[in-house]
């Protein structure tokens, strides 16, 4: 790798002007394109101290052997130009987008003599105008199936055509009234381009006159008495009408609008775009992309509006382009798609109203790609196995970890603190033997300390199985926390065991300090044969026992993906057990803590009475008259709502009556008696 000093240039030499930007490795190939409204200050940025940069742009400075700029105009230019090289020499260190699947559009080859009406995927091609693009091919073929019956125009392929206009008979969709005919004459070319035309307008969103121009000449043939002409034009608007149910109206003011919203973590984001015009959704595409960069929503969204509109001219770009976060330069990006288009483009971001219910749409299916993208990839045997021996070269462990287990601490500010423990197997998660932990030990907020109270836990209950036949009962561990997993089986009961299985690697969320606190667990019970790692947040570094430096993988790499994701499941798993604790500890009654009382009786019981304060004034003779309810179970009831029975007093400053009064307020109730 190469030293940035050893390419920085001298003081002086880089301009303080706009312009482009291109890092060069030792072969001349281009790493990275930039763009920057004072290149002096921006690529000055890049040959600071290598320790403080971000791990991804080091690497980019490091990798590259030489930097070159080109000095432009305005910042609109540099935009262009950078779109323009980006385009040129695909940069391996810049964001990439990619499709999430190929999207089939509806096109019309108007370039051709006898334009035609087909599903097109791919590039676009010149000549050719086209609508969507659309989720399904289907969905483009029935549209076009009840919009030939107004607008008959050609759909089939160039050799059907050349053999019709051989053989002088028509295909079949010219015999059933679906196509004008133009290759046996029916119609002229001029004619079938008319009507190709019109079917364009229709599907552009310019529906009303034409609807309105039928209606009109439905009513003049029924005045006329042309009875078959007007059932005809009678059916054709009915098929018009249905073509456009399809999509449904999403903006009542009939706006053409790109929408836009993405969702990300550190390492990908996912983008979603509907395409909105003349009021309905016409389209939607989709893509997802390796953030092989340090970026933000906002430079995102700024690479994603060059990759998608770069070569669209006219109509291709709409007026109105509603974004997540505005670009670091909006005024340039806005002036930009202005001169593609032709006329003024909007760039913002919706606040309120139908455009931010639509990106909230839009923003879902963004997060439900990301999703769908991870758990393709996660699925994957092939990917999989590649990045457990990734991670075993990068630990320094003679074998693949076939069985993770990572853990996580999750808190409310102090309160409520609970852990998680989640189990991957080959790769992939293994939820029946996920478990919570509540921490016992001690009361207030101290992860590492946590830590090592559930590490100690866990691998107690795994000697425990190692040394013993039956199920364990040790000091400290609830039986609530451990249900049965899928371990080896109790020949005695057929039941699974219990933490039976030792894992290969211990994850846990955090760094140095929480990986000293579960190293210390299994040393102190002696289980020396678990590797053990932890994974910050921060910049995805991962941090051994007794080591100063971390283990920074590539950013693009199976294994740190792998990793990631067991993190994050782990750390989903422990605020959901964490939130569902706080909600149970929030609706919780004094009936809870009468032993032998279960839901069913505790409901019962406030049906009856309708409430604790009525129950609580009641005698043992009407608590039995509840379904159920035996004498000693209603003593214990009433014994457990007299303890837990709310102190009263009148306040005498006030005369107020008050319930669950402090001590200082009955004290004056009692010296005022």
């Amino acid at each position: 790798m190469a030293d940035p000093a050893t390419y920085r240039p001298k003081p002086g030499e880089i301009p303080t002007g706009p312009g482009v930007y291109r890092f060069r490795d030792a072969h001349g190939r281009v790493v990275y394109v930039g763009k920057a409204k004072n290149l002096r200050q921006r690529l000055s940025s890049y040959f600071q101290d290598p320790a403080g940069l971000h791990p991804r742009t080091q690497t980019m400075v490091t990798t590259a052997a030489s930097v070159e700029w080109t000095v432009v105009g305005t910042e609109v230019e540099a935009l262009q130009l950078e779109y323009s090289w980006i385009k040129e020499f695909d940069p391996r260190f810049n964001v990439k987008y990619r499709d999430d699947k190929s999207y089939p559009s509806l096109a019309v080859t108007l370039g051709e003599e006898i334009p035609r009406v087909q599903v097109m995927r791919g590039p676009k091609k010149k000549g050719v105008r086209y609508f969507g693009p659309y989720g399904h091919a289907w969905a483009i073929r029935e549209t076009v199936d009840l919009l030939l019956r107004v607008f008959p125009v050609r759909t089939c392929s160039n050799g059907v055509f050349k053999a019709a206009r051989q053989s002088g008979r028509p295909c079949l969709l010219g015999y059933i009234g679906k196509c004008s005919a133009p290759c046996v004459g029916r119609v002229s070319a001029e004619e079938h381009r008319e009507l190709a035309e019109e079917f364009c307008d229709f599907m552009a969103g310019q529906t009303g006159p034409y609807l309105r121009r039928l209606e009109r000449a439905m009513k003049q043939a029924a005045a006329d008495m042309e009875y078959e002409k007007a059932a005809r034009l009678r059916d054709d608007i009915g098929a018009l009408t249905r073509a456009m149910e399809k999509n449904a109206i999403v903006l009542g003011d009939g706006t053409d609008a790109d929408v836009i919203a993405l969702a990300d973590d550190e390492l990908e984001a996912a983008v979603q775009i509907f395409h909105v015009r003349g009021g309905r959704v016409r389209g939607q595409r989709g893509w997802v992309v390796d953030k092989v960069e340090d970026v933000t929503p906002a430079d995102l969204v700024e690479h994603f509006l060059q990759q998608i509109y770069g070569d669209q001219r006219g109509d291709a770009v709409p007026r109105e382009v509603l974004v997540p976060a505005l670009p670091p330069d909006p005024e340039a990006v806005a002036t930009w798609l202005c001169s593609l288009r032709g006329s003024r483009v909007e760039l913002r971001v919706p606040q309120r109203g139908d455009k931010k219910a639509l990106q909230d749409t839009v923003l879902r299916n963004a997060q439900q790609a990301l999703v769908l993208h991870k758990t393709r990839r996660a699925g994957d045997l092939t990917t999989r196995s590649l990045a457990l021996q990734e991670i075993a070269d990068a630990l320094g462990m003679d074998t693949a970890p076939l069985r993770i287990e990572c853990f996580d601490v999750s808190h409310l500010q102090g309160t409520d603190v609970v852990a998680s423990m989640v189990v991957f197997e080959d790769g992939l998660p293994r939820k029946s033997e996920y478990r919570h932990f509540a921490i016992k030990s001690f009361e207030g907020q101290d992860d590492v300390r946590a830590m090592h109270e559930v590490l100690t836990r866990r691998f107690r209950h795994y000697l425990a199985e190692r040394a013993k036949t039956g199920e364990p009962e040790l000091a400290g561990i609830d039986a609530s926390e451990t249900p049965g997993g899928s371990g080896p089986i109790d020949p005695d009961t057929g039941k699974p065991k219990r933490f039976a299985y030792p894992p290969q690697l211990v994850v846990v969320d955090g760094g140095q300090p929480q990986v000293a606190a579960a190293k210390r667990a299994l040393d102190e019970l002696g289980v020396d044969d678990v590797a053990v790692c932890g994974l910050a947040k921060k910049l995805e570094e991962i941090w051994l026992p007794g080591d100063d430096d971390p283990v920074v993988l590539p950013r693009s790499s199976e294994a740190l993906y792998l990793m990631q994701r067991v993190r994050d499941e782990a750390h989903r798993f422990a605020i959901t057990y964490q939130r569902k604790k706080r909600s149970k500890a929030m609706t919780s009654s004094a009936l809870d803590t009468v032993p032998g009382l279960g839901e069913t009786r505790r409901k019962a019981l406030l049906d009856h009475f309708g409430s604790l304060r009525r129950l609580r004034a009641a005698t043992v003779d009407q608590v039995m008259e509840v379904p159920g309810i035996g004498r000693r179970t209603a003593e214990n009831v009433l014994g457990a709502l007299a303890a837990t029975a709310p102190r009263i007093a009148v306040n005498t400053a006030t005369g107020e009556i008050v319930e669950d009064a402090p001590d200082e307020i009955v004290g004056a109730d009692r010296s005022g008696e």
